[in-house]
């Protein structure tokens, strides 16, 4: 038996470095990748914590959505550079920091470092305590606003079994579906990231059975290899009392 263990161990050990190295290879690459990528050199450069902020930007100077005076939720905010660029866009001078012509509320499940003049709630946008912490938060002073815009950056942690990935988008963009109808102007609209797969086309045919007009984009920042897209669904189709599937 001895015989046996000693170079079965020894294979052991080969595969393992074998692995090791080949995953050395591949973090060496993405980071090489990262620090080369340009949307990263400028987010360093113009103050973003991360080069999402881009994606939005090129979304919304397409569409024109965030405009001074608008009250935005940002859910899935962390590190915060969608609520870093809606920021700016909400300042009459385009600053980091000063005065605010609208109103920011951010959500994540992992904490955020202060941005001046966005209130951040820590906690999972599945719970319903935390859904009702946000909702409070809209209603400061007993008068509750509607939202003129609602972003969505959430993604799941994928765990490459299609159909439970499909499943875990799904939910995170019902919700944000639901969220809006409920909490939306009639004219809002919501910005969510999707990707291609099982979940897609029913996300799809949500969005346009909830809002009047449907816009896909894939941003010039998104990563060559990567499968996200966002849908955008602009002006809902009707009140959320009327809503299909809203209670």
């Amino acid at each position: 038996m001895k015989a046996n263990t000693k170079p079965s161990t020894a294979a052991g050990t080969k595969v393992a470095r074998k692995t090791d190295a080949k995953g050395s290879k591949v973090n060496k690459a993405w980071l090489h990748d990262h620090i080369n990528d340009p949307y990263v050199k400028l987010a360093k450069r113009e103050g973003y914590r991360a080069r999402a902020a881009y994606k939005l930007k090129e979304i919304d100077e397409n569409l024109g959505l965030i405009r001074p005076g608008s009250f935005v939720v940002d859910l899935g905010s962390t590190p915060g550079a969608w609520s870093q660029y809606v920021r700016r866009k909400l300042s009459p001078g385009g600053a980091a920091a000063g005065e605010l012509n609208g109103q920011i509320v951010a959500l994540d499940l992992l904490p955020m470092d202060p941005i001046e003049g966005v209130i951040f709630i820590q906690g999972d946008f599945r719970e319903v305590e935390v859904l009702h912490i946000l909702e409070q938060t809209l209603s400061a002073g007993g008068v509750s606003r509607k939202v003129d815009v609602v972003i969505s950056d959430m993604a799941p942690n994928l765990s490459g079994i299609e159909s439970a990935d499909a499943a875990r988008i799904a939910d995170l963009v019902e919700l944000a579906v639901e969220f809006s109808v409920h909490h939306l102007t009639q004219e809002g609209a919501l910005v969510v990231k999707l990707f291609h797969g099982g979940a897609y086309d029913p996300m799809v045919k949500l969005f346009k059975d909830t809002f009047r007009t449907v816009k896909r984009f894939k941003p010039k920042a998104s990563r060559p290899g990567s499968s996200e897209t966002f849908l955008v669904g602009l002006g809902l189709k009707m009140p959320d009392a009327a809503m299909p599937g809203v209670s």
